[in-house]
């Protein structure tokens, strides 16, 4: 689950970590006085306004300003709030800012130079181990970074018997140049944040950039965090955080109706129990002719309700073009199924697209005679043959 920039710097603050301060606001009004709130607190001149929106590259796309004073922070605030930022991480539709992030200015002058770099915590699923990727090269996009200059691109693994070791984050502080106060600095910023990705069951931590300001603390200026979802019952109060309106309507109705569901580019809706039947059904739809529209597991207990949900996600796909029902009936009875996809159909009408039922498992006679003798239009099978070949049929008419 990701959150905004402003929640993950609450989770790394409580657990230590230095972040850039910043007050969250959804008027422009709010962020007027948050600037005020920021000369006050932290004698901060200047502030930087930050669009809260789930994607990176907000600064290329317009949706991170400085502001010299309080005009600034208005004519800022009001050119971000409620645009439709694009960013290389959105997509051409882009997302609509619905909150800013109202920071201190920490690039201010002082005896040393500032320096930028990136550092982040994740699963290396290869080796089962977590790592901290970390660069000299903070402030830009780690994808350019690796293209173009590996080498200044650094990686410690840890092993999960011992954790962190202290020997490993005064290293990681040496490879990115530091010493003196900075480097005992940077050796703290890496064991609190190592042990906030930690404990927070978290699937990725990324800070880019960390910042040496010019008195040498090490403070995180971005934060981008991505939370496990199956470990989210652990920590409610995370899962509190989550911003539906940051999610596509899609994904958030198909969640609360407990499917799981992906949306894909092709032309036949599929709907089916259990993820490996899934996969297999996408590619006889391939085989048929046609292209899957989207992954849609229903579940192993599957009825009117379920069906009816995953009829109503399909169908909002314009490409759309035909449906295949998948269902094998182990865990459920076919013809439940079948009474579902029934009851299903009659609730929301005419269905604008043919329909493919293939049933197969307990009670499958059954539940395929329910179905021809329903009167709807829908094409009924129990082996998977039959099923692919209706597929062709139903696309090439």
């Amino acid at each position: 689950m990701n959150i905004h920039e402003y929640q993950g710097k609450e989770i790394l603050k409580s657990f230590g970590v230095a972040v850039q301060e910043g007050v969250v606001a959804d008027t422009v009004e709010q962020a007027v006085e948050a600037a005020k709130k920021m000369k006050t607190d932290y004698n901060s001149d200047w502030v930087v306004i930050k669009a809260q929106i789930h994607a990176g590259g907000r600064g290329k796309g317009g949706g991170v300003k400085l502001a010299k004073n309080l005009d600034e922070v208005k004519e800022r605030a009001t050119a971000i709030l409620g645009m439709q930022l694009v960013t290389p991480q959105t997509g051409p539709e882009g997302k609509k800012v619905n909150k800013i992030l109202v920071a201190q200015d920490v690039y201010y002058p002082g005896a040393s130079e500032t320096k930028e770099f990136y550092v982040s915590v994740l699963l290396n699923r290869s080796t089962g181990r977590n790592i901290i990727m970390y660069s000299t090269e903070g402030g830009m996009d780690i994808e350019e970074v690796a293209e173009h200059t590996p080498h200044l691109i650094f990686k410690e693994e840890i092993d999960p018997k011992v954790g962190l070791q202290g020997f490993q984050a005064r290293k990681i502080a040496f490879n990115l140049g530091l010493s003196g106060g900075a480097h005992k600095e940077m050796v703290k910023f890496i064991t609190a944040l190592y042990k906030a990705y930690d404990s927070t069951d978290s699937a990725m931590f990324e800070i880019n950039p960390v910042l040496k300001t010019s008195d040498d603390k090490i403070i995180a200026v971005d934060a981008k965090v991505d939370l496990d979802e199956n470990a989210l019952f652990r920590h409610p109060n995370y899962a509190a955080m989550r911003d539906k309106l940051e999610e596509d309507p899609t994904d958030v109705e198909a969640s609360e109706s407990n499917l799981n569901y992906v949306k894909l580019d092709g032309n036949v809706g599929c709907m089916v129990n259990g993820a490996g039947l899934a996969m297999a059904t996408m590619d006889i739809i391939k085989i048929a002719g046609g292209e899957p529209a989207n992954f849609l597991d229903v579940g192993g207990t599957a009825n009117a309700q379920t069906v009816k949900a995953g009829f109503n996600i399909i169908l909002k796909d314009p490409n759309v073009k035909a449906i295949l029902i998948n269902i094998f009936g182990g865990i459920v009875r076919c013809d439940r199924v079948a009474q579902g996809v029934i009851d299903a159909y009659n609730e929301i009408g005419d269905v604008p697209v043919p329909i493919i039922c293939r049933l197969q498992g307990t009670n499958a006679v059954e539940a395929k005679k329910l179905i021809d003798e329903s009167g709807l239009k829908v094409y009924s099978a129990i082996a998977l043959q039959d099923a692919s070949d209706l597929v062709t049929k139903v696309l090439a008419s």
